[in-house]
This record gives C-alpha cells, structure tokens and sequence, in this order.
C-alpha cells in the first residue's frame, strides 16, 4: 500500500472514531433500538460495491431486488467505487455501513483500525485472477526484465504477482526496479498498455483476465487457481462496519439474507444472472460487457457466501513477505454468526473463519 493511501487511512481512523463518538447519540436517519436486542434494525443501510464482475452477487443483488426485498422498510442507498482503498476510507468516514471489498483492502483496513472498523461477516467471490502475458514467455525465468502490470501497488493482484515473483527467485521493487518491473496502473490502462505492447503481461482480475487474452491474444502463464489448495481464494467478500454491525445486528443479517440469495440465484440461474449483472454493470458504467467475455469470466469465477478464510491469512503473510503489510493479528476479523444463521435456516451447512 503507498505512503499516500497510508496517511489517508490513518486520517480516516481518526475520523471514524469521531463519527463513532457522533453515531451513538442517534440520528434522524436510524431507528434507535436497545443495545443488544439482536433484532435492531436502521432505516438506511448504505452498501459498497464495484461496477465489476468479481462483485456478481452484488450486481445481481441490485438489481433483481434481493437486497432490497430482504431489508424490507430498511431503505438500501447503493455507492459504488473503483478501488479498494477509497471503499474502505468511505467506511472508516461513516460514509457507507457495509462494501463489498477484496481481501488486502480489508487487510489493510483492519491493520489500520488496529481491528476497531470492520468485520467480514460473508464471502462472495472465489477465483478469477492470474497472469496473462505475450507469445515467447512461457516459464517465470522468461520475464526476468519484462514489464508487467497489476491494477494497484498493494492490491490483492499486487501482492499475489510479487509473492508468486519471490517464490521462483525473482524480486521486484515497489519503484519498477529488481529483476521484473511491476507497473501498477488501472486496468483500462493496462489493457491498452498490453494491445499496444507497451507492456509483457498482467496479473489481473475477470473481467480483465479474460479481455487480455480474447481481444489481445494474450496467453494465460499463471491461472491464481493453481496456487491455491482445492482451487479456492478469496477474491471478494462482503464486510461491515463494526459500529452499523453492533448497533443494528437485524439490519445486517437482512443483508446477508439477500446476499445469500443472490448467490443462490447465480448458482441455479446462471444465464440470468449474467444478464442481471452486465445490466447493472452497463447501468453504473455506461457500457456492458461483450457476450464472450462476460461467459468467459463468469466460467473463472466461483461465487460463494463461504469466506476462504485460509486464504485471507495467506494473503496476509504474502503482503508482508513482500513488505507490503506489517506483520498484523487478523484474530477477530470474521463474525460469520449471523451468516451462518442465515445458512442454518436455509438448511444449508456452516461456514469457517478457521485459519487452515
């Protein structure tokens, strides 16, 4: 994570601890409740997420109204973001309740919080991410003075190149120096930047993935997958502030309900589903994904309400193996109660916030 994002994180800790301060008294925009009841619900609930295909069940959440129908008189006010790091400012601020978030922003954010801001409390997204480079490289050893890309300095794709680098004895600076340059840049840039061959490679997330290699003939050198056992990683999940998460347990669990729904929904109505979400997509961003592309990301991605957790912590060692975290306690980031009590009403299995 840059200097820059850190002194902006550690601002909105303070900010957020003054906001706290300001909620406890009440506002016009919740229903106040007993501490404690269990069942207190607000009367806005403000949900993060990103006009992107790795937040699917958010996407399709919207817009068939599962989150809405699930909240029942709690109003859903929706903002949407490009990055990790400005979500996880906009929930230290107050400015949203709960986002849809990758697993190193919420790393970050909790490190930064010294575990005061947020809990994961649902996974949603497993898969989807790998390196995609030109013809000719075909082993690590071949991009020993290559270029290659990732969308942010200290993003999960970020920390999975340098680690995956580290690993078969390359090392890469956070200045693009070492033995290959690694070049964090938007995605749009990086897709022209590789079209243009500008750069050797990305190591990036669906729906990117897939554009690289089927609108540039890319080549797909690292499926993230293959990294991981059984084939899973956290790729996103849903977390809350802590505040909003104590204050109205009722209103979080209704959100889970219809987290959980739309996960459902993709599972046995796929076709829909990507209909469902590349409209909302289009509707946010002004431009639906291609057909081929939107069928090929979604075949990469797994979308579940289990969390990974493993994979959470591995990423974290992998930060700080790259020195791109210092070393922090993650004991206390889930609190999968109340999605579990959603599972066990839906008959389906728990979930694990187990480290391994």
């Amino acid at each position: 994570m840059s200097s820059r994002t850190i002194r902006a994180l550690a601002f909105a800790t303070a900010a957020v601890l003054a906001s706290t301060a300001l909620a406890a008294c009440g506002s016009d925009e919740e229903t106040p409740a007993a501490a404690g009841s269990g069942t207190a619900e607000a009367e806005t609930i403000r949900l993060g997420y990103f006009p992107n295909i790795t937040h699917a069940p958010a996407l399709v959440g919207v817009n068939k109204g599962f989150f809405t129908e699930a909240l029942g008189s709690t109003k859903l006010e929706e903002k949407t973001f490009n990055a990790g790091p400005a979500a996880i400012e906009a929930l230290f601020s107050g400015a949203i309740d709960a986002t849809y978030i990758g697993p190193n922003p919420a790393i970050n954010g909790w490190s930064e919080s010294k575990g005061q801001a947020l809990k994961i409390v649902a996974g949603s997204t497993s898969g989807g991410a790998g390196l995609v480079v030109k013809e000719g490289i075909n082993t690590p050893a071949d991009l020993k003075g290559k270029k290659i890309a990732t969308p942010q300095l200290g993003n999960t794709q970020d920390v999975a190149l340098r680690a995956w680098l580290k690993q078969n004895g390359l090392n890469a600076d956070k200045q693009g120096g070492g033995d290959v340059s690694v070049l964090p840049q938007d995605n749009a840039t990086a897709l022209q930047a590789f079209a243009q061959g500008a750069i050797d490679g990305a190591w990036v997330p669906e729906p990117n993935l897939s554009r690289l290699i089927l609108e540039s003939k890319g080549k797909l050198l690292v499926d993230e997958k293959t990294l991981w056992p059984n084939g899973e990683f956290v790729t996103t999940h849903l977390i809350v502030s802590q505040e909003f998460l104590k204050k109205y347990p009722g209103t979080v669990k209704k959100l889970i309900q219809g987290h959980v729904k739309s996960v459902k929904f993709i599972e046995t109505s796929n076709a829909e589903a990507q209909a469902a979400a590349n409209a909302q997509i289009e509707k946010l961003s002004g431009k639906a994904l291609k057909p081929e592309i939107l069928a090929s990301a979604f075949k990469n991605l797994k979308f579940t309400h289990d969390p990974i957790a493993s994979s959470l912590y591995t990423s974290a060692k992998n930060a700080e193996s790259v020195d791109l975290l210092d070393p922090v306690d993650l004991k206390g980031i889930y609190d999968l109660t109340l999605l579990n009590e959603v599972l066990k009403a839906e008959g389906q299995s728990a979930v694990s916030d187990a480290a391994a």
